[in-house]
């Protein structure tokens, strides 16, 4: 008889694959040295993962949100699932969210997923954008990873819009009707036909205004984009940026070893990888326990938008509530041209897009006003750029301001205000707080920047107090550095890395500073963290191997008792 076979193993059947693709393509060397490329280990260059990975979940949620919703304005009456509602007239599109939350399996939970996940996308975007900003990574070569990092943000903004307004609720009639409607309509000369281009008409169901039970133009082309054109382009965006991080070369702190050169981290395989692949099922399990527990967005409260029903306390989400904050506050001001009337809201359209101009070209009006045009691959930390660390906070209080203008409603009600009072303070406010915001940031960094330069001419304080022979008293410092003939430090020039304040930071001063959630031990913590736990590990090991001895009747160390006498 013929020996019986065994199926080949995984492991063979791939390296044969591989070995027969390096064979004729060669590969190998270029995927070796891809994979020995080395990532930097700051945990703020994480920022970015967590809108990368969002988004994969926005595209899995949006899926399977598609099979169900219907993007419909035409008119049914309601006889679901949701007893209040039953007999309501109402759009297909009200309609089919209502059954996605109420019928669909798991519906809800996909539908608030799905809503978490874009907050957090847009947040994540925003963050990351700090960061670059203020460490200074938009500088030469990278500006076009800005650029393309803006236009995320830009489109993540209007993407959440489009969906936001999808399920036709009167919380999201009321957007679309007060920002796309009201502001198209305001341009001068083309708003008319800029309008019917979008509505096919009236609002909110074009031709036929607001009897939308046979038509309705501006959910389904919304859908369109909001599914199709806009998550595409964002997709590809996505995939231009991370081929210009790839191919550039990733940015890094400065610090011991680190130079314009180089990078110090880890390698892709398997430390990164690993690394990247823990943190993307720890934002789909934040995201999921999100959508699980807490509510968002509970459109069967709010009902089908009906324009008789606009009331107070209507908000955008959070991207997109400065831009409703700059409509409350804006005066009412009407300029006429020509003939033609040019309303209060085109003005916020116009301050919107010059924000984003400015956002897109900051890096070009740096270099141009800064004159810097060399290659930077070493970050800078924001008290060393004072003018672009006060430009920033002056631009993140511009954006608070604004933003807590947009519920202006809301805080009047709650604290019993006057309506027109809150609406006048954040008018002088961001007149004046914008500039105060900049001058203190300012003073801050300088403030900061003498604090380095003391510990480097000077050294680190002790707490030590010594009396002196003519009875003076002076505080001890520890140089940093190599001191001259009378024992006082020689200044140290400043290299653009953070410095010790603390002795415990040099382990002077009892333990060493330990690390925290945001930053890893020293390493010589580490190393006697490590040397520790092997010690114990090593200790339970004997431990066990003598209790198993005890119980077989060994006693010359083997370990399954056959080694006595019987």
């Amino acid at each position: 008889m013929s020996p019986k076979l065994s199926p080949p193993k995984i492991g063979d059947v791939l390296a044969r694959q591989g070995e027969d693709i390096d064979t004729r393509y060669h590969p190998s060397a270029a995927v070796r040295r891809q994979l020995n490329k080395v990532f930097p280990t700051h945990w703020s260059f994480l920022l970015g993962e967590i809108a990368m990975y969002s988004f994969i979940v926005l595209l899995l949620t949006g899926v399977y949100l598609t099979l169900f919703f219907d993007p419909s304005m035409a008119e049914i009456t309601y006889n679901g699932a949701y007893q209040p509602l039953r007999g309501v007239d109402m759009s297909k599109a009200f309609a089919s969210t209502l059954d996605i939350s109420f019928e669909v399996r798991g519906g809800l939970f996909v539908r608030q997923v799905h809503h978490w996940a874009a907050l957090i996308f847009s947040a994540s975007i925003m963050v990351h954008l700090a960061r670059i900003f203020f460490t200074g990574a938009f500088r030469r070569p990278r500006e076009a990873n800005w650029v393309i990092g803006s236009l995320l943000l830009i489109l993540a903004m209007f993407e959440g819009y489009f969906g936001y307004s999808l399920p036709d609720d009167l919380l999201s009639g009321i957007g679309l009707r007060a920002a796309l409607s009201s502001i198209t309509l305001g341009m001068p000369v083309i708003g008319t036909w800029l309008h019917w281009a979008l509505f096919g008409g009236d609002f909110p169901c074009g031709g036929v205004g607001n009897e939308c039970a046979t038509a309705g133009y501006i959910i389904p082309r919304m859908y369109s984009l909001h599914i199709l054109l806009l998550p595409g382009i964002i997709l590809a965006l996505i995939g231009l940026h991370l081929a210009m991080v790839w191919f550039q070369k990733h940015t890094q702190f400065p610090g011991p070893g680190r130079t314009e050169h180089n990078v110090v981290g880890v390698r892709v395989m398997p430390v990164f990888a690993v690394k990247s692949g823990a943190f993307f099922a720890a934002i789909v399990g934040v995201l999921g326990l999100l959508g699980g527990l807490l509510q968002i967005n509970p459109i069967w409260n709010l009902g089908p938008y009906k324009p008789s029903h606009v009331s107070a306390g209507s908000q955008p989400d959070f991207y997109m509530m400065w831009t409703e904050g700059l409509a409350r506050i804006w005066p009412p001001w009407e300029f006429y041209f020509w003939h033609h009337t040019i309303p209060a809201p085109v003005w916020v359209a116009l301050i919107m897009g010059g924000v984003f101009g400015l956002l897109i070209v900051y890096p070009f009006l740096e270099k141009r006003f800064s004159g810097d045009y060399a290659h930077h691959n070493l970050l800078q930390r924001p008290r060393d750029v004072p003018v672009r660390t006060s430009i920033g906070a002056m631009a993140i209080a511009f954006y608070m301001l604004l933003t807590l203008a947009a519920m202006n409603d809301i805080i009047a009600f709650k604290f019993d205000i006057s309506l027109n009072a809150t609406t006048w303070i954040g008018r002088i406010g961001m007149v004046i707080v914008p500039p105060v915001v900049y001058f203190i940031t300012y003073r801050w960094c300088i403030g900061l920047q003498r604090s380095d330069r003391a510990v480097l001419e000077h050294g680190i304080e002790t707490g030590i107090i010594k009396r002196l022979p003519h009875g003076a008293y002076v505080e001890l410092h520890q140089p940093l550095g190599p001191v001259d003939d009378h024992g006082h430090p020689l200044p140290l020039a400043y290299q653009g890395a953070a410095l010790p304040k603390k002795m415990n930071k040099l382990g002077s001063a009892g333990s060493p500073g330990s690390g925290s959630f945001l930053f890893a031990d020293p390493a010589s913590e580490d190393a006697a963290l490590r040397e520790a736990a092997h010690g114990s590990e090593l200790r339970a090991l004997t431990a066990l191997r003598e209790h198993q001895d005890g119980l077989n009747g060994s006693t010359n160390g083997s370990t399954n008792g056959e080694g006595g006498e019987h």
